[in-house]
């Protein structure tokens, strides 16, 4: 799929326009977040009172370049930093009137895949190299739903089929190596949104992959969202992606925010001077 529009910079282009009401409440709030590592005689503040939300079928986009600590915070609302070292020093996120920071492993089990889940950029770290992809999806709903394991696999044919699987009872019984880097992603998504989440984080998920595929993956997400109207948390380093696909935009640095709103205030105006610094490094699409 290609894109032929003209664009200068990073900016959105001609005719884009928010895409859902900026008036619902938050679905995800974080609060004040700070997370420590407690390495070999040295502390590392990797998030630094960090605030943002995101609302049903809103995309919030969280730049910023390696190490500002954009990860550390997506992985922090579901708890998958490594703990030890990672310690949560202060802050809430909320979900459904609850801090995640302050819940059990087991209640936290019941909101991870279920209301809140996540899309890594590297699906074969995440798929079971030894089960077939079907089964894998299958899991989620027998674990969070009951689902009998007919019930499950048939629904996770279909979400197979939803992502854009071509065969798709075929790939099901396929193992993860079988499948190409862009199929792998899918089976991730897959797995990700068949128990239907409210959130989904989707951190660098493109990054691995060559532009055709990363174009075919992104306005995936997009469709899913709109149709099952989830808020999407999308960590990036890729402005251009920001631009084609973001309603709100975060900019992190050195594990702080400096400066977030609507994708075209911040683009056309940022106020802060690593956002144009950002900006300014990005490559530049000009119009023949």
């Amino acid at each position: 799929m290609t894109n032929d529009r003209p664009t200068t910079g990073p900016g959105r282009p001609t005719g884009h326009a928010p895409r859902r009401p900026a008036d619902r409440q938050p679905l995800l709030e974080i609060d004040g977040l700070s997370v420590d590592f407690h390495l070999a005689g040295s502390v590392v503040h990797a998030v630094r009172d960090v605030s943002l939300h995101v609302r049903a079928g809103e995309t919030l986009a969280v730049v910023g370049e390696s190490g500002s600590g954009k990860s550390a915070t997506a992985l922090s609302v579901l708890r998958l930093n490594p703990s030890p070292p990672c310690v949560y020093a202060s802050g809430e996120i909320r979900f459904d009137g609850r801090d995640l920071l302050r819940l059990s492993e087991k209640e936290l089990g019941r909101v991870r895949g279920r209301d809140i889940a996540m899309v890594f950029q590297d699906p074969m770290t995440c798929l079971d190299p030894l089960q077939r992809v079907g089964a894998q999806v299958a899991e989620v709903l027998r674990h969070h739903t009951g689902m009998s394991r007919a019930e499950a696999a048939k629904a996770a044919l279909a979400a197979l089929d939803e992502v854009g699987i071509p065969d798709p009872a075929l790939r099901y019984r396929q193992y993860p190596h079988e499948l190409s880097g862009g199929l792998r992603q899918r089976v991730m998504i897959a797995t990700a949104l068949v128990a239907r989440p409210r959130v989904l984080i989707a951190d660098e998920p493109t990054t691995a992959l060559d532009v055709t595929v990363q174009r075919q993956i992104l306005d995936l997400l997009v469709t899913l969202q709109h149709k099952h109207d989830m808020g999407v948390v999308l960590i990036t380093h890729d402005l251009a992606v920001v631009a084609e696909t973001a309603d709100r935009v975060v900019v992190m640095h050195r594990g702080k925010v400096v400066e977030t709103g609507d994708v075209l205030d911040v683009f056309d105006r940022p106020a802060d001077d690593y956002t144009r610094r950002l900006l300014a490094a990005t490559p530049r699409l000009e119009a023949a």
